[in-house]
């Protein structure tokens, strides 16, 4: 049997998110007074909105 469907069949179907992701990495300072970084991915549907953040 034929193949029915190709990959470039499979990517045109696939709507493009008008949403950016974005690597968020924040710093939290420890009790015993070391830093550690925790990064989350956040969806923003504006660049400029990445300095609202917290």
């Amino acid at each position: 049997m034929a193949k029915q469907q190709s990959f470039a069949d499979k990517a045109k179907k696939k709507e493009k998110s008008a949403l950016l992701t974005v690597k968020y990495v924040k710093t939290v300072k420890s009790v015993n007074g070391s830093y550690k970084f925790q990064e989350k991915l956040v969806k923003l549907d504006d660049i400029n909105k990445v300095t609202t953040l917290k």
